[in-house]
């Protein structure tokens, strides 16, 4: 039976129980032709199942990312995508496998970050994280990353800050920590007392380190 009939759509559902269920199915068994037939149909001229796949992929990532790591060609196409559902699964897959596919990624560091200039809120958020990920894996990948960070912090919606500098943390590094305190401080005017909560608690970090 294809693996396709166990999506939620085509299972008549319109939850995501079933495609959670599944991608846990086949991190199980580590069944790379399932996986495979889940990446093949994210190009399938049915959006419904586009949709359940990308969620299947991203879901399978989450817990298992070197059973899809070797798809970041696909999932990098998918950010070129008009379809905004498949733009911001494409880059939460992203996020998922960005450490063992640095090299890749990083060869399409222009398309990740035209994605996340137009995208939706949830493309941006991963983007970050992916981001993030990328210029924890090496000295010369935060060298060309970490500005662009940087430089999003202090333009990005003063409610996205907490979040963003959260993954950006990832990065942060003891060459470049000053840097992004600096950002934060100048920032903290404009945050509520939630926000800057969650702020202070990177301090407390840093410091620590």
């Amino acid at each position: 039976m294809s693996v396709v009939n166990l999506l939620a759509s085509q299972l008549s559902r319109n939850d995501e129980v079933p495609n959670i269920e599944l991608a846990r199915e086949l991190v199980n068994e580590e069944n790379h032709t399932a996986i495979e037939e889940i990446i093949e149909n994210l190009s399938s001229k049915d959006k419904k199942i586009q949709y359940d796949c990308i969620k299947v992929a991203y879901e399978i990532g989450q817990v298992k990312p070197e059973l899809i790591s070797k798809y970041a060609h696909t999932f990098i196409k998918l950010l070129k995508s008009r379809n905004n559902r498949l733009v911001w699964g494409g880059m939460t897959a992203l996020a998922t496998i960005a450490e063992l596919a640095s090299e890749i990624i990083m060869a399409h560091l222009d398309t990740l970050k035209s994605a996340m200039k137009i995208g939706s809120i949830i493309t941006t958020d991963k983007g970050v994280l992916t981001l993030a990920k990328l210029a924890a894996v090496s000295k010369e990948n935060n060298d060309v990353i970490f500005p662009f960070l940087l430089q999003h912090l202090e333009d990005c919606r003063t409610k996205e800050i907490p979040q963003h500098s959260e993954s950006t943390l990832l990065a942060v590094t003891y060459e470049n920590k000053e840097e992004f305190l600096n950002v934060l401080r100048k920032r903290e005017k404009y945050l509520t007392a939630p926000q800057l909560k969650r702020i202070k608690k990177i301090y407390k970090i840093l410091e620590a380190n």
